[in-house]
């Protein structure tokens, strides 16, 4: 299949564009930087020269392409609103090249968007928040747009993909504990958060592109919940930094624009997606790659 990705050179993309051409698969990736196309060369990828916002460049390499995996988004979350509405400008762009057609269109997505209705760690069938609730379910809202026109979109939920060196939020919980000289969690710091390691969650992006059904949301999620406390305990031993728990009213200022989320439950299920899928996580723990981390 000659796959189209976005994000090719990002953390993500950096291991899907090897797992797709590990299997057979031709890959076309995004690049908007000599030393970004330089290394997808290297890996045996062909170079799209552009950026993710120019829709008439999408439209150009999505027309020749077997398949899409979109990926790319910009994480400042300084930008929220736009960024996330360029993301649905985008993924709007993209289904409109492939309508008409049975080609896979992969979209990502995160698994903090959805909200579980019985208390449970939140299942691919739960519904996700609005994007007047959190402005990064534009992405979602874009892909439910899609899929009701008939499209085959498939749609990817990210926990915090990790490996030694990248956490996804974490990362942010690491730098404001080196800023403050100490590790600091909310309450108990039993509330979590679901994870998976980077490779096994690019062979799931691969089997949702494979074998992914129209309309599917799928968790990549290889542990449903690490608690936050466990996490700061992690990140202490690696920093050799005092860890100790903060009242909801503090954390503002220590978490700042994270601090409305800290608090929140965010375990997810990945269970619906191993059986449709047959995908089995292999990878390390969350846990394991923090105390073994390049700090």
């Amino acid at each position: 299949m000659r796959v189209f990705l976005t994000g090719a050179t990002g953390f993500i993309g950096s291991f899907l564009v090897p797992e797709l051409l590990g299997a057979g698969h031709h890959v076309v990736g995004l690049s908007r930087s000599d030393a970004g196309a330089e290394a997808l060369t290297r890996a045996g990828a062909e170079v799209f020269r552009g950026d993710v916002n120019d829709l008439d460049g999408l439209r150009t390499v999505a027309e020749a392409a077997d398949g899409v995996i979109h990926t790319a988004f910009n994480h400042d979350f300084s930008k929220a609103q736009q960024s996330s509405e360029d993301d649905r400008k985008v993924i709007l762009t993209l289904g409109e090249v492939m309508a008409g057609s049975d080609r896979p269109l992969v979209v990502t997505s995160g698994t903090g968007l959805v909200r579980s209705q019985a208390g449970l760690p939140a299942q691919e069938s739960d519904p996700h928040v609005t994007s007047a609730e959190f402005p990064r379910a534009a992405t979602e809202e874009a892909a439910d747009d899609l899929i009701a026109r008939g499209q085959r979109v498939i749609v990817v939920r990210l926990p915090q993909v990790h490996d030694t060196r990248r956490f996804g939020r974490i990362s942010l919980h690491i730098q404001l504990a080196r800023q403050h000289g100490r590790v600091a969690y909310v309450g108990e710091g039993a509330n979590r958060l679901p994870a998976v390691h980077i490779t096994d969650a690019v062979r799931a992006f691969r089997l949702a592109l494979e074998n992914g059904l129209a309309g599917a949301h799928y968790h990549a999620v290889s542990e449903e919940g690490v608690a936050l406390r466990d996490i700061a305990e992690a990140i202490g031993a690696g920093l050799s930094l005092p860890v100790e728990s903060i009242t909801a009213e503090e954390a503002p200022e220590y978490f700042g624009v994270l601090a409305n989320l800290v608090p929140i439950d965010l375990a997810a299920s990945g269970a619906l997606t191993r059986e449709q899928l047959n995908w089995y996580p292999t990878g390390p723990d969350l846990l394991t790659d923090l105390r073994a981390a390049e700090y």
